[in-house]
């Protein structure tokens, strides 16, 4: 299986620290996010990742290169396509598998990758979505699921949610996923491509710490809840 890794987004709620610093490398506790995800991916066995870059993508491309372990292409994108605009625009890398991993590299979570691609296996949608209580709905895109856990309605930032099941920005997608895709660009999975799969997808909700590192209040706040959450699971 391989892994597209979204990390193309210019972080401008993260401001001054993004202004010399890719969101997808800003450190959690001296390790940068996309470091975190990387990791993920290699416990889980995806043979390879996809990387879209844009701002500050040569800091991306060094940490690439000083990498070693998991084979990472990167797709710099000298305009933004959208999450969906990026699969879209990448789909030779994922065609010849049966399904893949998509990541925001701006969450953070304790909640191993591997649980998904797990549940995946266990139905034959064409996606798989993690789910999380959001304390703010009106900011996530909003999941309604039956008792099977069929997605059965998604609203992207909904000004009157009908619950707080939000979308984590963490899927698989079977390659059947590609007639759902936009044909232009920009576009979002949120917006363009999750709405169209109500009915096709089936969402697993997470145990354990989840966060958007998206504003520097939850990056902070982060920084202690992140490591008191990995300990927690250690212990369990």
């Amino acid at each position: 299986m391989k892994a597209i890794i979204l990390a193309a987004g210019l972080g401008t709620r993260l401001r001054p620290i993004t202004l010399t610093t890719p969101k997808c490398l800003v450190p959690v506790n001296g390790v940068p996010l996309l470091e975190l995800w990387l990791r993920q991916c290699e416990r889980a066995g995806v043979d390879a990742v996809l990387v879209n870059t844009h701002h500050l993508a040569e800091r991306v491309e060094e940490f690439v290169a000083a990498r070693r372990g998991l084979p990472v292409t990167l797709a710099y994108e000298p305009e933004l396509l959208g999450s969906a605009g990026t699969l879209a625009a990448n789909w030779s890398f994922v065609e010849a598998d049966e399904s893949f991993l998509v990541i925001y590299a701006d969450n953070l979570t304790t909640f191993p990758v591997s649980k998904l691609t797990a549940f995946h296996a266990t139905h034959d949608r064409l996606a798989s979505m993690a789910l999380f209580r959001s304390p703010n709905p009106s900011a996530c895109g909003i999941v309604e699921m039956d008792a099977s856990g069929l997605v059965t309605g998604f609203e992207e930032k909904p000004a009157s949610p009908r619950g707080n099941l939000a979308n984590a920005g963490l899927y698989v997608f079977r390659r059947g996923v590609r007639a759902f895709l936009p044909a232009e660009a920009p576009a979002d999975v949120g917006r363009a491509l999750m709405p169209a799969l109500v009915g096709h997808a089936k969402g697993l909700p997470i145990d354990g710490y989840f966060i958007d590192i998206g504003t520097l209040e939850n990056y902070y706040s982060a920084q202690a809840d992140y490591a008191a959450a990995c300990g927690a699971r250690e212990e369990l």
